[in-house]
């Protein structure tokens, strides 16, 4: 019996890793952004974040830049970048810090 729980237990572990695994969705070429004018910005204590590609279904999407005042604990944001894959190209989002 000990045996069996110690098997499940085991068997349990590896499910939630491999469900834990990278998410990404990976592409063969990277899309180039599509180019848009960037609006004034609304004043002085806003921050710009560069535009970004989202997934959806097997690709990705491009979601175009935006004004925004930073966060309460951040200040700088560092825009997204494609990272290079074995098999393509995968998009690293943005974040603050």
């Amino acid at each position: 019996m000990k045996k069996l729980f110690s098997l499940i237990s085991i068997l349990f572990i590896i499910l939630i890793f491999i469900g834990c695994g990278p998410s990404a969705v990976v592409v063969r070429t990277r899309p180039a952004p599509p180019y848009y004018a960037r609006p004034i910005s609304p004043g002085p204590e806003f921050v710009w974040v560069e535009g970004e590609w989202a997934r959806q279904n097997h690709g990705y999407v491009y979601r175009q830049g935006y004004w925004t005042r930073p966060h309460a604990r951040y200040r700088r944001y560092e825009g997204g970048h494609w990272q290079h894959r074995r098999g393509g190209w995968y998009w690293a989002p943005g974040h603050w810090y």
